[in-house]
């Protein structure tokens, strides 16, 4: 098995062409290979469509070519009924003699089920290889599983002397055009965005993905006493919203009332919905408030944070906030840090 490593890292890169399509499904890829040599591959490249083993097998035409080839995959094969057949079913029935897996599937329906049974079928298994970077593919996934919350990513932009905002300036933009269009590009690879009261009375954000192809995420925010008026792109409908409340309110088109005690701790209250929702990732853009109320009760997973030339000499201070960093890079005249939560 010396290509093991080199086979599951295709598989890996495959499965991220489903970043921000399958969600609640994984991301998951596929190789199917004989002798050294790739038969087929696939991806589960949307929710509701075919899983990647059912693609990378159904593109194998002659059944001979199974013989003695071995099926890799970032994730164990799923062994219930759900959108799909199991995918299992489908490995055992084709005969492939040996599979190889990245990491067990967190999820109860699984959790070792698909591998129990394709040993019991006297197919050969080898587990946990490159486990690691398969769990850090579907950290979203794993997150939501084993943490029972969505996973949480912070982020702001800031000045070059550290502050998020300013009531001297007209226009509030302290990135450049390179920095918003990445953070469209993210909003559309995750499934809910979240910006507190304040953020909305003076922004007004449409938190779409208007400067990049992909989905929009669902826009959350708190409003305790239903004071934002529906002259705010946030209540336009164009999109899925969820507004958290004391107030009883009737759902309207796109739009989600969701009454919440103020008593106790909101970010356990919103995580909790949002788990049900299966709502597996939210990106949480601030205001500083909000953005330090998960940096405090330590809700958080992944922080990404600009740094931009401009000097606001005063304003709000940017939130503080520890972690590992993970990655530096320059975006034209603006800095991205990203750290993380271990």
């Amino acid at each position: 098995m010396k290509y093991k490593e080199i086979f599951m890292k295709r598989a890996i890169q495959l499965a991220k062409y489903g970043l921000g399509l399958t969600s609640p499904n994984p991301m998951v890829g596929c190789v199917i290979e004989r002798n050294g040599i790739v038969l087929s591959e696939g991806w589960h490249y949307k929710k509701e469509m075919y899983h990647a083993e059912f693609l990378a097998i159904n593109n194998i035409k002659d059944e001979y070519l199974f013989f003695n080839c071995t099926l890799y995959v970032t994730l164990e094969p799923c062994v219930h009924f759900g959108e799909t057949p199991p995918c299992v079913d489908l490995i055992i029935e084709k005969n492939i003699p040996r599979v190889v897996v990245g990491i067990q599937d967190p999820c109860d329906k699984v959790k070792g089920l698909g591998i129990k049974k394709l040993k019991k079928y006297g197919i050969e298994v080898i587990e946990n290889v490159l486990m690691d970077q398969c769990k850090i593919l579907n950290k979203r996934f794993f997150t939501f599983y084993e943490k029972n919350r969505p996973y949480i990513i912070l982020k702001w932009a800031q000045s070059d002397d550290g502050f998020i905002y300013s009531e001297n300036r007209k226009n509030n933009w302290i990135s450049g055009i390179h920095a918003r269009q990445l953070n469209h590009k993210w909003r559309s690879e995750e499934d809910g965005i979240l910006v507190g009261r304040k953020t909305v009375l003076n922004d007004n954000p449409k938190l779409n993905v208007r400067k990049w192809f992909g989905q929009n995420p669902v826009r959350i925010f708190v409003d305790k006493k239903l004071s934002i008026s529906d002259s705010y792109f946030i209540l336009d409908g164009s999109q899925k919203t969820i507004v958290f409340t004391e107030k009883k309110k009737e759902n309207q088109e796109n739009i989600e009332y969701i009454q919440i005690s103020f008593e106790k701790k909101i970010i356990n209250q919103i995580l909790n919905f949002l788990h049900k929702k299966k709502i597996l990732s939210l990106i949480v853009e601030g205001g500083k408030k909000t953005l330090e109320n998960f940096i405090q009760e330590n809700i958080w997973d992944e922080c990404r944070i600009f740094i931009c030339k401009e000097v606001l000499k005063s304003g709000l201070k940017a939130p503080e906030i520890k972690g590992i960093i993970s990655k530096k890079m320059n975006l034209n005249k603006d800095q991205l840090i990203i750290k993380l939560n271990y």
